[in-house]
């Protein structure tokens, strides 16, 4: 399989909901292996269709669940549920959230401490992934944002969106027309 580039903040692929999968194609398959190989390569918890530029409703993941155990899959036409976000800025200590599409960054994000989804894996077969604080309930709510065409940045309270705009502006990403990067070489592409 493949290291597929990584779609940066701002590419447009980021910003539309994807599509359902409505059937498991050769395609299918290839493109969650290329998810795969791509997440290990760079280092994440998650990753999402459209961060490979795909349009799809599928995202993988590989992070600890509530007993530090780690957990790994696929999850095709995701439907989250949650419960509520606690108001108020969230502590920087518990908080912290960083996304493979904002590279380097991480900023304190509201999130609840429950998080379900539901889908189905590449067989077909029903799956259920659910997360009671940590690192997994987290997870599934960041991938399925990004499958709604949301990124985590745009969830930040006034004061952490503020740094996130300055951490972009201070890269450059805009600036250089970066859209993509490689976790294999660490390399940009601009456009």
């Amino acid at each position: 399989m493949a290291v597929r580039p990584i779609t940066i903040i701002g590419h447009k692929a980021l910003h539309q909901p994807t599509k359902k999968v409505k059937e498991i194609t050769p395609e299918v398959r290839t493109l969650v292996a290329d998810m795969f190989d791509t997440l290990d390569a760079a280092n994440g918890a998650g990753l999402a269709a459209n961060q490979v530029g795909v349009r799809l409703r599928i995202f993988v993941y590989d992070c600890a669940d509530d007993s530090g155990i780690d957990q790994r899959g696929v999850v095709i036409n995701p439907v989250l549920e949650k419960g509520s976000v606690p108001p108020g800025d969230p502590s920087p200590e518990d908080g912290a959230e960083g996304c493979l599409s904002v590279p380097g960054e991480h900023f304190p994000t509201a999130r609840s401490e429950w998080a379900r989804v539901t889908g189905t894996d590449l067989d077909g077969n029903e799956v259920v992934v659910e997360g009671h604080g940590g690192t997994l309930a987290r997870c599934l709510q960041h991938e399925t944002d990004h499958l709604d065409g949301k990124l985590y940045v745009e969830r930040l309270s006034p004061t952490y969106r503020t740094q996130a705009r300055e951490a972009i502006k201070r890269r450059g990403w805009e600036a250089a027309h970066l859209t993509k990067w490689d976790p294999a070489t660490q390399e940009a592409e601009k456009v």
